[in-house]
């Protein structure tokens, strides 16, 4: 760059005396400028200390509980409400919230809001492999997707005695969880073991955040997506419907056999008790027949007339009384001639072997 040395003369010619400034010049500003006096000094600083002491009121909310820090101390806990505090850097405030149940995923990502070109969509998820494949006890890889829930049970060891809380479960959840199912079977992974997979995982993250003092009380953990990796799902899935027909067949089987027991049961039961009954008849009939046979042979041989006499019209009696039989009453002359009184039309007729075979 070339200097233009006739402008820059021009211009110290155009200072007084015609000289750049010097020494002098520059102690006469400063001196201007200590001499300068701020107007109302006596109201600004009072009010800096008013607002310095007014910035120690915080209010913590009905979800909250205060935790007052002095120089990076703890001291107490506040209630909530409006507070107070020795301003900072003496002392500060936190507040965290105890009754928020706070939720974690392992396995999966929700896909927010901003990533849909729909908005928000229920059910929508990525999958975090390296999160979600576990070892089962019975040497299976299995992809579980998994959800634990937790809230702050004490603040103060929530804040004071782990450095990262939510790395601090990330870490348990994912180490206790994948012990639990290291110690169960694919098939309780995926059917109907899962209930007592979630409990025996909770309390061994509880145990473990207890040894911390974490301050951190474990809700519930809830296994949201089970199924094998996706290189071998359809053989699982042949597996699942074979293990479905034989457990279908089983319970047919056992149907029927609940159904036809208690009826073979019942007829066997019946055509015993049939048998016992005609039996106990036949031989209680004979055995009263019996008796009566010779009851009234002992009669017969006291008066043969006389008992012969009776058991005659007993038994004309019986015959008259019986309104099934029909009665025809003839005159003795009459019974010379007998033949045409007698129902022969009623009598059954005898079919001979070829009208058998016809």
């Amino acid at each position: 760059m070339n200097w233009d040395w006739e402008k820059l003369q021009k211009q110290q010619q155009g200072r007084p005396g015609g000289k750049p400034p010097g020494f002098d010049d520059f102690q006469q500003h400063f001196q201007k400028f200590k001499n300068f006096k701020v107007p109302g000094w006596k109201i600004v600083v009072p009010l800096i200390i008013v607002l310095w002491i007014a910035s120690g009121f915080y209010i913590v909310e009905p979800d909250e509980l205060g935790v007052v820090k002095r120089f990076g101390e703890f001291t107490r806990i506040t209630t909530p409400g409006p507070n107070y505090h020795i301003p900072f850097p003496v002392e500060s405030a936190v507040t965290p919230k105890v009754t928020q149940i706070q939720r974690l995923e392992f396995g999966f990502r929700s896909v927010p809001r901003g990533l849909l070109q729909n908005g928000f969509q229920q059910g929508v998820s990525r999958e975090v492999p390296e999160e979600a494949l576990m070892l089962t006890g019975d040497e299976n890889i299995v992809s579980v997707q998994f959800t634990v829930q937790f809230l702050i049970k004490d603040p103060r060891e929530f804040l004071f005695n782990v450095s990262s809380p939510e790395a601090t479960i990330v870490h348990v959840a994912e180490s206790a969880m994948r012990e639990i199912i290291g110690r169960s079977k694919i098939d309780d992974a995926l059917t109907t073991g899962k209930q007592d997979i979630q409990v025996e995982t909770r309390d061994l993250m509880q145990q473990i955040l207890d040894t911390y003092e974490a301050g951190i009380s474990i809700v519930a953990v809830q296994m949201q997506n089970v199924h094998p990796p996706d290189e071998v799902i359809e053989a699982f899935k042949d597996v699942a419907s074979a293990r479905e027909d034989s457990a279908r067949f089983v319970n047919e089987a056992e149907a029927y056999e609940r159904d036809i027991l208690p009826k073979a049961r019942g007829e066997a039961a019946r055509i015993t008790n049939e048998a016992q009954a005609y039996t106990e008849t036949k031989v209680r009939r004979s055995q009263g027949d019996a008796s009566r046979f010779l009851a009234v042979l002992t009669e017969y041989n006291k008066a043969k007339d006389i008992t012969r006499r009776r058991l005659y019209l007993e038994t004309v009696e019986s015959i008259l009384q019986n309104p099934e039989i029909e009665k025809l009453i003839m005159a003795d002359d009459a019974l010379k001639k007998s033949v045409p009184y007698l129902p022969l039309d009623k009598l059954p007729r005898q079919t001979t072997p070829s009208q058998a075979k016809q």
